[in-house]
């Protein structure tokens, strides 16, 4: 017959479970010799300044000072970029390396390319918008072409998860958390953008 398991939670609630009943062997144990440890999770929107035309921001810090305020110990985190043109990604952020990386991505996905994306005039807008198609059209032609700005983002990706282990993320010495923005204004028309991005901290606490 399974045995009910409740799984206490830092954020207030409990996770109803089963297990298997325990070996006898298991069972004889003393209590000393047995692991306990609390499910941990905590979840944060963080808002990041980025730059001009494809930019890159690095926010190692920023995630790690919410993974140790969270009391995980053992864990992943994870951090998402909530926009179709801004990506996250695990690499070394060098200021000549960061150079290279930002040529790189506009020359495989270059504005000028004839993106089908851009042709507004052929777009429908989102069911329900008001005014319909047209008022939709009429909207986004006030906003630069950016079709490859979302080819950026498919080639970098939304999200990296990153283990955490003994309290902190297990990435490398030469590894950082990088906001990577293919869309910010390109001249001097507009302003750099504020971007949302969002970090998810769960695992145990090791007590």
């Amino acid at each position: 017959m399974a045995m009910p398991l409740a799984l206490s939670l830092s954020c207030g609630f409990s996770l109803p479970s089963t297990i298997a009943p325990m070996p006898a062997a298991a069972a004889q144990r003393s209590p000393a010799s047995r692991v306990s440890m609390a499910f941990v999770t905590q979840f944060e929107q963080m808002s990041v300044e980025t730059g001009r035309t494809v930019s890159m921001v690095d926010i190692t810090k920023e995630v790690a000072a919410i993974v140790t305020k969270s009391g995980c110990v053992e864990g992943t985190v994870t951090v998402l970029a909530k926009h179709s043109t801004v990506g996250v990604m695990l690499n070394e952020f060098e200021e000549r390396f960061v150079s290279d990386a930002r040529q790189w991505l506009q020359r495989i996905a270059p504005p000028s390319y004839p993106w089908l994306h851009n042709d507004i005039d052929f777009r429908a807008g989102p069911p329900g918008y008001e005014g319909g198609n047209e008022a939709w059209r009429a909207m986004r032609m006030q906003e630069p072409p950016n079709a490859h700005s979302h080819i950026i983002q498919f080639v970098v990706g939304t999200s990296e998860a990153i283990p955490i282990h003994e309290g902190k993320m297990t990435i490398g010495a030469f590894q950082n958390i990088i906001v990577v923005d293919a869309d910010g204004p390109a001249g001097s028309l507009g302003t750099p953008k504020s971007r949302t991005i969002c970090v998810q901290v769960q695992g145990c606490d090791g007590k």
